[in-house]
């Protein structure tokens, strides 16, 4: 884990471009909540580091455009796994 919390937004970021990962899944990844991670992304690495903080948003705004489709996957999946 990081030392500061500016060095833990950049690692956050970093991650989540690298592997494209939601906000859920980097949380889970560093062990803190998701909302720490979209305060940290979203509040706090402007200020430290506003050319990642872009690159990541981008990342965000791609994850929250496809956010119904993985949610409508996980229910067909639920439904089917319940009828076996």
């Amino acid at each position: 884990m990081p030392d500061t919390i500016e060095e833990r937004a950049c690692a956050l970021a970093v991650y989540i471009i690298e592997t494209g990962s939601t906000v859920r899944a980097a949380a889970q990844k560093f062990g803190i909540s998701k909302s720490t991670v979209h305060k940290d992304l979203v509040k706090r690495l402007p200020e430290c580091n506003h050319t990642l903080y872009c690159a990541v948003r981008e990342v965000l705004d791609r994850n929250k455009a496809q956010r119904h489709i993985r949610g409508g996957l996980a229910t067909q999946r639920k439904y089917r796994n319940a009828r076996s």
